[in-house]
């Protein structure tokens, strides 16, 4: 079955950075677009960086745009999230997903998800 793992959440004081992981396994990794999400308390699941199949188109919501950047490693089955320049309100559980599209930016639209990573960014 499918597997996605994140990794490398923790506590950064803000302007700092932190890189996520996230270890796919089950299903011919290249195949699919990957996206990262977070989930801040009390709120829903909220879109941040999707890249497509073979890593050489990528999207941004407005809020990371510039500070966080998404990539990919199909050799090793692995999708990244480079955040940099963390903010407070960047606190949340981070979760990276799987979709059949050809790239998207909708909770929907992936039927994939990993367990998720916390990240706290300290003011």
């Amino acid at each position: 079955q499918v597997q996605l793992v994140e990794s490398g959440g923790g506590l950064v004081q803000a302007g700092g950075s932190l890189r996520l992981s996230c270890a796919a396994s089950g299903r011919t990794f290249s195949a699919y677009a990957m996206g990262w999400f977070r989930q801040a308390p009390g709120k829903g699941r909220e879109y941040i960086a999707t890249i497509n199949r073979s890593g050489d188109i990528t999207r941004y919501a407005d809020s990371v745009k510039g500070r966080f950047t998404i990539s990919r490693d199909n050799a090793k089955n692995t999708v990244y999230l480079q955040m940099n320049s963390l903010k407070p309100e960047d606190t949340a559980v981070y979760y990276c997903a799987q979709t059949g599209r050809v790239i998207s930016a909708t909770v929907r639209d992936y039927d994939y998800w990993g367990q998720g990573t916390q990240v706290t960014v300290s003011s």
